[in-house]
């Protein structure tokens, strides 16, 4: 079988789905791999490199016109000109259904990483916690670049210099790194999440689990995940919150809610009470944000706050980013192949609940709900496991 695996169109992407060093990984199970000339230049991965790995490298209409499967991070630019081919990548399908539902008019086989279940065998292809461990990262260091002091407490001959206060909101994957970042860099951390089981683990990180007066005995969903609350709640959790924005330097919010808005956490009157020169990173301005003056792709300065929005923080470190992605996207690879071929088993619940679109036609039950449409069944053989609950969003 012969994989592809195309340059990344997306502006400022940077990232590339298979890395030279896992091109071994597939041959070894009888994959041939073409990579398009310079796919993984911006992520510091030559032509050369994928030649001495045993990859080909082809132009562009080459590698479509000649691969059955296209692996890919930004899978909705590669599926237009895949036609009838299998396209593997972040397809964004609870935050898009209408266009997964246009794009499968083109023939292609969709797999969603985004949409790969929350179970123990998965994990190693779990693409989602990859980038967004990169992300809470990546916040933090462009936090402290931003805030006019430094994070650590020093003590010199011209004086004691008191940690940077900064204040992390959610503690899923990206925001538990964001903790462990700025913990490590000198700051006083704080951090709150709305599911109560999250105080322990930001304590494991060294933060201090912020409490708020608010019922949240049903916030939290069978996957783990923070569930949509109502807006009373959201209102009550506002004003708490903002007590605590106001008395830090940095804030990181990372809240999020698959295919839904964000919910609003931090008030234009929250921003205005903090300390001049504060910064907020918002990691969920792609879908609204939890900052009330965040902008996606965008840094305003608003009463004395820098306040960024950005969308794709992993693209910034993309070698590690992309190392980390093709390990995911080759290990989902190699459990799909049978005997050298893409098998798609409805009967395992990592292919069905990664299959967004098959034959011309959405597949998957929820984006099919979404859609308004009843998915079509499949044989009796291979109805598809229960839908698991998807992470945080993949490039915020």
């Amino acid at each position: 079988m012969i994989v592809g695996v195309p340059r990344e169109t997306a502006t400022n992407e940077r990232r590339v789905a298979l890395v030279p060093s896992l091109v071994s990984a597939l041959s070894a199970a009888g994959c041939e791999v073409l990579v398009e000339t310079d796919a993984g230049t911006a992520s510091g991965h030559p032509d050369s490199q994928y030649i001495e790995a045993g990859a080909k490298i082809a132009s562009r209409a080459e590698v479509f016109a000649q691969a059955e499967l296209i692996l890919s991070v930004h899978g909705r630019d590669a599926a237009p000109e895949a036609g009838g081919k299998t396209v593997i990548g972040f397809l964004d399908p609870l935050g898009g259904p209408e266009a997964m539902k246009e794009l499968s008019g083109g023939g292609a086989t969709l797999l969603s990483m985004e949409l790969m279940p929350r179970i123990t065998r998965a994990q190693s292809m779990d693409a989602l916690s990859s980038m967004a461990v990169l992300s809470g990262y990546q916040a933090v260091i462009q936090a402290a670049l931003s805030l006019p002091r430094i994070f650590p407490m020093m003590m010199t001959a011209a004086g004691t210099v008191t940690p940077a206060r900064v204040f992390v909101i959610g503690a899923g994957v990206a925001g538990l790194q964001a903790i462990a970042t700025a913990k490590r860099l000198g700051a006083k951390v704080e951090a709150y999440d709305v599911r109560p089981a999250a105080a322990e683990q930001i304590e494991s990180v060294g933060a201090k689990a912020v409490v708020l007066d608010l019922e949240t005995g049903d916030s939290e969903d069978k996957g783990g995940y923070a569930k949509a609350q109502g807006e009373d709640f959201y209102e009550r959790q506002r004003e708490l919150l903002a007590d605590v924005v106001s008395r830090s330097d940095v804030v990181i919010t990372t809240a999020a809610i698959p295919g839904k808005p964000s919910p609003l956490l931090v008030t234009e009157d929250a921003v205005a009470r903090m300390p001049k020169g504060g910064v907020i990173v918002d990691l969920a301005a792609e879908r609204g944000g939890n900052c009330a003056l965040s902008k996606a792709d965008e840094t305003v300065v608003v009463h004395g706050i820098t306040i960024h929005g950005p969308t794709n923080l992993p693209s910034e470190v993309a070698m590690h980013a992309s190392q980390m992605y093709a390990k995911n996207i080759v290990t989902f690879v190699q459990h799909l192949l049978k005997e050298g071929q893409l098998t798609l088993d409805l009967e395992d619940e990592i292919t069905a609940g990664t299959l967004v679109a098959r034959g011309g036609k959405v597949v998957h039950p929820r984006i099919c709900e979404l859609l308004g449409e009843t998915p079509s069944a499949p044989p009796a053989s291979e109805k598809p496991a229960e839908e698991t609950p998807t992470e945080e969003p993949a490039n915020g």
